[in-house]
């Protein structure tokens, strides 16, 4: 078994079946309100910095994760990419920078792609549950066209069930005609006339090593592919940076370590996580700077070489 770049001979994959379901992606882990709105009485309506708070305890209540993570669901994608650096002086010699811009967007089952397909982080998005129910149209078979629904084309080609969950979209361009046909509950229509049309495919996962790189990943190729969603794992920023080199800022050159990129980014902490990767076009300078503990390499008219970004998975 792959345990997050380990490969452990002897393994037991223990799942646990969590009744009631809940904790859907897209939606949020808590409840919109007042702070301290909800401490228990115990608490005798002490609040401080938004947290529930007792006078005789050591620290505050809170329902939510650890303050290294982040309870924030993104909802704007279109957005300026969102980095904030901190200059206090805990962080100084970390010059500590968090981006929480993703590359996949949160859509309802009525999201058409020519409504949605708008920039390069265009191609990865997430589906809610009960699809199976809308009555958004889909247009075609294999191949959609434009105004076909994102969420129902996925379900209709297998891969999504009513559930919901993450597709990736490829624009094909210009197809002749779009066949109808009735496949996994979803009924498509035909078209026959030229129009724009896209493929889905299954968001893959995959746990990567600090050393493995996008050149090894999924090399950069016209027209550009899905690169998997990966799993870094803890611990890169103490990795040899001799066999896990990062080169450049904000766009990193494809023979530096994915994951060590993503923490220099900020996409990620130093305990790991998931993070989506977007192949891009090489570039002529690669600029080097120091974050969040790494410092990368600069480089000119690298020989061959592509480029890519990371994304945050929230």
């Amino acid at each position: 078994m792959n345990i997050w770049g380990q490969i452990w001979p002897k393994a037991v994959y223990l799942v646990c079946n969590y009744s009631p379901k809940g904790n859907w992606w897209g939606h949020a882990p808590y409840k919109p309100g007042r702070p301290c709105s909800a401490c228990p009485p115990s608490f005798g309506g002490g609040c401080r910095e938004n947290l529930c708070y007792r006078e005789d305890s050591e620290r505050p209540y809170s329902p939510h994760e650890p303050e290294e993570e982040t309870n924030e669901i993104e909802r704007q994608r279109s957005k300026a990419q969102d980095i904030h650096l901190q200059t206090g002086a805990d962080d100084s010699e970390k010059n500590e920078v968090i981006s929480t811009q993703q590359m996949s967007q949160i859509v309802s089952c009525e999201v058409r792609l020519r409504d949605q397909c708008k920039g390069t982080t265009c191609n990865r998005y997430e589906c809610p549950a009960g699809c199976l129910d809308s009555k958004a149209k889909v247009i075609g078979s294999v191949h959609y066209e434009m105004q076909s629904s994102i969420c129902k084309a996925a379900i209709h080609y297998g891969i999504l069930d009513n559930e919901g969950g993450w597709v990736d979209v490829t624009r094909q361009g210009r197809k002749n005609y779009f066949i109808k046909s009735y496949r996994n509950g979803i009924q498509s229509v035909g078209k026959y006339q030229s129009a724009n049309s896209f493929t889905v495919s299954k968001v893959t996962v995959q746990a990567v090593t600090c050393e493995t790189t996008v050149e090894q990943l999924c090399p950069f190729q016209k027209p550009a592919s899905h690169c998997p969603r990966v799993y870094c794992p803890r611990n890169c920023m103490q990795a040899n940076p001799h066999y896990a080199r990062v080169i450049g800022t904000r766009i990193y050159s494809d023979i530096s370590s994915i994951c060590r990129a993503a923490v220099h980014a900020g996409v990620v902490r130093n305990q790991g996580g998931y993070v989506d990767v977007m192949p891009v076009d090489k570039r002529k300078v690669y600029i080097a700077s120091f974050q969040n503990g790494i410092y990368s390499e600069s480089l000119q008219n690298p020989p061959g070489s592509k480029a890519f970004r990371v994304f945050a998975v929230v």
